[in-house]
C-alpha cells in the first residue's frame, strides 16, 4: 500500500473528522431513517429516501477516512528545521518576477491541501516546481494563463 504524507496539523484534522462521522453524524442519520420508517410506506418517503442517501455518502467518508489515515505517514516539518532545500513541509515565500508580488504557500499533502489558506499539495505543479529548489532560486511555472517567473524569497520549517 502507498503511504499518504501529510503534517501531524492534517491527520489530526482528519482524526477529528472522522471521529465527528463516527458519533456525531452517523447516529443521527440511524435516527432519522428510523424516524422516517415510523411514517409508514417507504416507497414513497422522501425523508427516508434523503436519510439513506445521507448514510451512504456518510459511511463512504468513514471508510476514505479510515483507508487515509492508516496510510498516513506523519511528517514533523520541524525536523527539517535548517535545511535549505525546499521539500514536504516547507513553509516557502516566492515572489512573482513581473509584479514583485510575494505569497506564502506551505506545502502540505494532497488530503489537506487548502490554496485559501495557502496550503499547496505536495502533486501540485507549483509545489513540484519548488522541491529541490533553495533560497534566491529563480523558476519558471507553466499554467493555463501562460508561463510566470518566480524567485524563491524564503524557506521555513515550523
Amino acid at each position: 500500500m502507498e503511504k499518504v504524507p501529510m503534517t501531524l496539523r492534517g491527520y489530526e484534522a482528519l482524526q477529528e473528522e472522522l471521529k465527528t462521522l463516527k458519533s456525531v453524524t452517523r447516529p443521527a442519520i440511524i435516527q432519522a431513517i428510523a424516524e422516517a420508517r415510523e411514517h409508514g410506506d417507504l416507497s414513497e418517503n422522501a425523508e427516508y429516501h434523503a436519510a439513506r442517501e445521507q448514510q451512504s455518502l456518510t459511511e463512504g467518508r468513514i471508510m476514505e477516512l479510515e483507508d487515509k489515515t492508516s496510510r498516513a505517514e506523519v511528517i514533523d516539518p520541524a525536523k527539517f528545521a535548517g535545511d535549505e532545500n525546499i521539500k514536504f513541509g516547507a513553509t516557502v515565500t516566492v515572489a512573482d518576477c513581473d509584479t514583485d508580488e510575494e505569497k506564502i504557500y506551505q506545502i502540505v499533502g494532497e488530503l489537506e491541501s487548502d490554496i485559501s489558506k495557502g496550503l499547496i499539495s505536495l502533486s501540485s505543479p507549483l509545489a513540484r516546481a519548488l522541491i529541490g529548489k533553495t533560497e534566491g532560486d529563480a523558476f519558471e511555472l507553466s499554467a493555463p494563463g501562460g508561463t510566470k517567473d518566480y524567485e524563491v524569497v524564503s524557506v521555513e520549517y515550523k
